[in-house]
């Protein structure tokens, strides 16, 4: 049986958890609760945390890592199809279950976007309301909307998110 590991990271959004096991990402969750950075990291979660503070620091657009979320056929198609959408883009939930194949979809699409287990990597954030909106984050419209405006230039580098 492997060993499931539990870090906390201080990112400028606030603290994250990260579940991992042998390099293998499985969620990033935002913690609201005051909670201390882990002291050591695991060597499963060290690779996750270098790229996420590439991606905090303006150094990479597009993350590389083993996910492994956990979810229902049709959420692990939209979180693949979230996957595809590039940094600094958005696109709207209608358009989201357009990609899917069927129009129809949009609720159940808004759903599995909202249940997404591994916040930033699979950036479920770039997803907006079809008249231009934020609506709808897990992590809170105002981490939603400060991702948005960082990757789209609008944040400067270094900034010091407040929970």
């Amino acid at each position: 049986m492997s060993t499931i590991d539990r870090t906390y990271y201080q990112s400028p959004l606030g603290m994250l958890e990260i579940v991992s096991s042998h390099e293998t990402v499985f969620s990033i969750n935002y913690l609201d609760k005051e909670c201390k950075p882990s002291p050591k990291i695991p060597h499963s979660t060290q690779d996750c945390i270098r790229q996420l503070e590439e991606y905090f620091s303006g150094k990479r657009r597009k993350f590389e890592l083993h996910l492994q979320p956990t979810g229902t056929p049709f959420q692990l198609h939209v979180w693949d199809e979230l996957l595809k959408i590039p940094y600094g883009k958005t696109i709207s939930y209608l358009q989201l279950s357009r990609k899917l194949g069927d129009e129809k979809s949009i609720r159940a699409a808004a759903s599995a976007n909202g249940k997404n287990p591994i916040a930033i990597v699979i950036p479920c954030h770039r997803v907006i309301g079809s008249n231009g909106e934020m609506v709808g984050y897990a992590g809170g419209l105002h981490r939603k909307e400060w991702l948005l405006g960082f990757e789209q230039g609008e944040k400067q580098l270094g900034f010091e998110f407040e929970v």
